[in-house]
C-alpha cells in the first residue's frame, strides 16, 4: 500500500492528490512525495480545475461523477478525493503500484 491512498473500514477510498493545472494535458504523472501528481489541462479558474479533477478521477476509475467527491484543497494544490465503489487494486493502479 502506498501513502497516497488509504482505506476506509467502510470502503470508502482516499486519495491524497498533487494537481499540476493549466498542463498540455490530463494525465497521471507518478508520485509527488506522499502525493499522486496529477496534471489537468484545465485552468484553475472558477472551478474549472476541480470539476476537470472529479471527471477524470471517476472516468479512469470507471465511476459515476457523484461517487468522487473533493473533500479538501478547493484552492490548493493539494487535494484530498473520496472515492465510493472503487475497488483498490483499481486505485492503487493509478500510479502503477
Amino acid at each position: 500500500m502506498s501513502d497516497w491512498y488509504r482505506v476506509a473500514a467502510d470502503g470508502r477510498i482516499t486519495l491524497t492528490l498533487h494537481i499540476q493545472p493549466g498542463a498540455k494535458k490530463t494525465e497521471f504523472a507518478g508520485l509527488h512525495g506522499d502525493a499522486l501528481k496529477i496534471r489537468l489541462a484545465a485552468p484553475p479558474v472558477d472551478g474549472k480545475a476541480n470539476e476537470a479533477l472529479v471527471r477524470f478521477v471517476a472516468e479512469t476509475l470507471g465511476l459515476a461523477k457523484s461517487a468522487v467527491e473533493l473533500k479538501s484543497g478547493q484552492t490548493s494544490r493539494r487535494k484530498v478525493l473520496e472515492v465510493r465503489g472503487a475497488s483498490v487494486d483499481a486505485v492503487a493502479g493509478l500510479a502503477g503500484d
